[in-house]
């Protein structure tokens, strides 16, 4: 699949070559994490059935999970009404999607004054991330 297919050039890519991204909880609906793609991402995405985001800050490809092994299997893509944001339908695999150790990236609620966690730590992330590198140093 390549990243000048047809259906890659309906969606309307912003001025970077990027589309807004949305990953949703196929199972309970639950809005897990908002990220980028460019064309490659996408196309990357419909051929692994795994979400791959382009990562603005490192400037590559980002294949979710590739450190914390918490990939997202892509069950359904949709694009909106104005071809300009993406849908991802997924399964979460770990039920971790946000780097925090929670469940979802939207775990903070404003209360009229301040903004409030109010979702718990499923896994400490220095936990995540550091069991990940000591079994990448052991392989």
């Amino acid at each position: 699949m390549t990243a000048n297919a047809a259906w890659l050039k309906k969606v309307r890519w912003d001025e970077h070559g990027l589309v807004p991204v949305i990953a949703q909880e196929a199972a309970t609906g639950d809005i897990l994490m908002f990220a980028w793609m460019n064309r490659d991402a996408l196309a990357r995405t419909a051929e692994l059935g795994e979400a791959v985001y382009w990562s603005r800050s490192r400037k590559k490809l980002w294949h979710k999970g590739e450190e914390s092994g918490h990939t997202q299997k892509v069950l359904e893509m949709r694009l909106d009404c104005d071809e300009d944001v993406i849908l991802l339908k997924i399964e979460q695999k770990g039920g971790i999607a946000c780097h925090t150790g929670r469940h979802s990236c939207f775990f903070q609620k404003f209360d009229g004054e301040d903004w409030q966690a109010v979702e718990p730590v499923l896994q400490d992330p220095q936990t995540i991330y550091s069991d990940k590198n000591a079994k990448k140093s052991h392989e």
